[in-house]
């Protein structure tokens, strides 16, 4: 049994009074334990505050994006180094907005998972395809495409410490949302896919669902047997929702 992990992308939001009140929020209503783990992945700034707040709860805490450079002349770039020197637990690694945005290609992203686990973190590789790319029936074949990138740097195997998030671009803002069984399809073509090469760490792989989870579609979303918890974005920012969430996760509605 694969326990389960709900983890918040705040993206670029937050400030130093707002955190701590929402996180207060949060590990209130986490509770003292159990299957299901949380996570909160935050804006560069407010390490250190999550390092300081979440000491001692069963909240981990991550980042968004890392350097896949260890040091050196790169402005404005964060090591994997320097994340875990925090003590971050987890860093989120091709994310769509990185891709679409930035311009990261899938080797980039390859050489960001292996700088993330060379420090002893978790790195979570988000795959998935855009509008055009479900429209025109290549939704496997994409993922497959950014999965195998990672597979052919670090190996299958490596993918006992790592977490996957499979978030379909096509169903975030646009009006279309992908339906249950849409994200099972995929996940379950993502784990067969790693399992032709690695059967018992595709048994143990937690895929995770980024795909505007809501309060209201999270349990029938959890429900699926290849679906182990979710990337959550803006609804990770309002307490209520994000534990609403993470009871959901639980099974508890």
């Amino acid at each position: 049994m694969r326990n389960r992990l709900v983890a918040g992308n705040w993206k670029m939001h937050g400030g130093r009074a707002a955190n701590r009140a929402l996180l207060e929020a949060v590990v209130d209503g986490a509770g003292a334990g159990g299957p299901v783990q949380c996570a909160v992945c935050v804006p560069f700034p407010y390490l250190a505050q999550m390092a300081e707040l979440l000491s001692g709860t069963r909240i981990a805490w991550g980042a968004q994006d890392v350097s896949e450079h260890a040091s050196g002349a790169y402005t404005g770039e964060v090591s994997a180094a320097m994340l875990a020197e925090f003590g971050c637990r987890y860093v989120l690694v091709g994310h769509s907005e990185r891709r679409q945005l930035h311009g990261e290609t899938d080797a980039a992203v390859a050489a960001k998972f292996a700088a993330v686990q060379a420090s002893a973190m978790t790195p979570i590789l988000c795959v998935g395809e855009s509008l055009s790319e479900r429209d025109s029936g290549r939704s496997e074949a994409v993922v497959a495409r950014q999965l195998d990138a990672v597979i052919a740097g670090s190996g299958a195997e490596a993918f006992a410490n790592a977490v996957l998030a499979y978030e379909p671009v096509w169903a975030i803002g646009t009006g279309r949302n992908a339906t249950p069984e849409q994200a099972q399809a995929v996940h379950a073509c993502v784990r067969a896919r790693l399992a032709a090469k690695s059967a018992a760490t595709a048994q143990g792989l937690r895929i995770l669902y980024g795909g505007s989870v809501k309060p209201a579609n999270a349990a029938a979303i959890f429900a699926m047997p290849d679906v182990d918890g979710g990337l959550i974005g803006g609804a990770s920012l309002a307490a209520e929702d994000f534990l609403a969430i993470v009871r959901a996760a639980h099974g508890k509605g």
